[in-house]
């Protein structure tokens, strides 16, 4: 497993139970020596250590979760896409507080199944679990989180985008982009690959600020097609490239979080970890 830069030395998986434990708990409320307790720590080594990766206390966490994160944020930090896309935030533009830059492979890669790219892949530690990344010389072209599916799943699943594609397994070549990608220093390179359709869609998601969400009729009303919100929510599930291309900030018009291809609890952590930093 390749490691990544993270807001703490300590390994995810320490930080990825503590996040489970959390969420099943709301609903009993425990406090910080009962969760230290549970994850086998003293209250302040565990308080500590949790800060360190979350940027808040384990207490606020629970409160973000608590509170309906989802529902909050469509109601406080709903982003109009119309105006970070004419201010020319979209591309290139500040992501995660990162940049990325991107650039759109010609349909006919997708339409052949990735015939004649080739393309590398690597599993790394990043800060939401078992972290799988794939590129071209273009740039990422996916990346996936295996802490829901497993690693045969989440592989199998991605391969499956291009199947004509040839594929190596060669996680150094994609370091300094996944690096890039969870907040290391460097350039988070991306290569789009899907249908005309597919890429507005993502286009319109690399435009939400973090912190912010979006819905999925918000999405079809700016890319021109405002009775395909149905069609939105198909595209924004085929994101190949997850976290970079925010699909996680797309909820339902309701609040309600919706599916997320990687598990529902991948998506909440997210929200919440942006949330955390976002002072939400």
């Amino acid at each position: 497993m390749n490691q990544v830069p993270s807001p703490s030395a300590f390994h995810y998986g320490l930080i990825a139970e503590a996040l489970r434990l959390i969420e099943e708990a709301v609903p009993e409320q425990p406090g910080l020596d009962e969760i230290a307790a549970r994850m086998g720590f003293s209250p302040a080594h565990f308080q500590r250590m949790f800060s360190e990766w979350v940027g808040v206390s384990p207490k606020r966490y629970m409160q973000y979760l608590t509170l309906d994160l989802a529902k909050r944020l469509l109601a406080e930090r709903f982003t109009v896409l119309e105006t970070t896309m004419e201010a020319g935030l979209s591309s290139p533009g500040r992501l995660h507080d990162l940049f990325v830059r991107w650039e759109a492979m010609s349909p006919g890669a997708w339409a052949s199944g990735g015939e004649g790219l080739d393309i590398a892949f690597g599993w790394f530690d990043g800060p939401f679990g078992e972290t799988l990344a794939m590129g071209t010389e273009r740039g990422l072209c996916g990346m996936a989180f295996a802490a829901e599916t497993g690693r045969a799943a989440a592989l199998a699943d991605m391969r499956g985008r291009w199947p004509n594609a040839r594929f190596r397994e060669d996680p150094a070549a994609l370091a300094p982009w996944v690096s890039a990608a969870f907040g290391g220093e460097g350039e988070a390179r991306l290569a789009l690959i899907g249908a005309p359709f597919q890429i507005k869609v993502w286009e319109a998601l690399l435009s939400v600020p973090t912190g912010h969400v979006t819905t999925y009729s918000e999405i079809a009303r700016v890319i021109g097609r405002p009775k395909a919100a149905r069609a939105v929510g198909t595209a924004v599930g085929r994101n190949p490239i997850s976290w970079l291309i925010p699909c996680h900030r797309a909820l339902r018009k309701s609040g309600e979080l919706g599916g997320y291809h990687w598990g529902l609890p991948v998506k909440r952590a997210m929200l919440a970890w942006e949330a955390a930093r976002a002072g939400a």
